[in-house]
């Protein structure tokens, strides 16, 4: 399955309290909070790009499955991680104390962090 293609974002759970505990100032998160960002990804095999517009931010990452990477964090901060591909539809990484999970089914990407007990879920549908 690939994951390539251009997704909006259609909803999101616990955006502002998972935000606050990231560290990000207040007026970010009051701009970013109501912008449907756009994230586009493209797939070569185990390549990705993933590049996330959010109103004037763009945030891209690029990594290789199963190889260490630098992936810059919503924070701006770049930390070194591995991306792994659980089945053919999910990449799962780990990196500064948080779980990510992006999880594809049909035209329907679930991205979901994890820090603790907080859950920050993202819905976006391919456009």
């Amino acid at each position: 399955m690939s994951f390539t293609g251009k997704y909006q974002l259609e909803s999101q759970e616990n955006f502002e309290p998972f935000m606050k505990a990231l560290g990000l100032p207040d007026d970010q998160i009051q701009k970013g909070k109501d912008i449907k960002s756009i994230s586009e990804i493209v797939q070569d095999g185990k390549k990705f790009k993933v590049t996330v517009t959010t109103g004037s931010k763009v945030l891209q990452n690029e990594f290789t499955i199963g190889e260490e990477c630098d992936i810059e964090m919503l924070t701006g901060e770049k930390v070194k991680a591995v991306v792994q591909m659980e089945g053919n539809n999910k990449l799962v990484t780990s990196l500064k104390g948080l779980k990510s999970v992006t999880e594809l089914n049909g035209d329907t990407i679930t991205h979901t962090m994890t820090m603790g007990d907080l859950t920050f879920k993202r819905i976006s549908k391919r456009i």
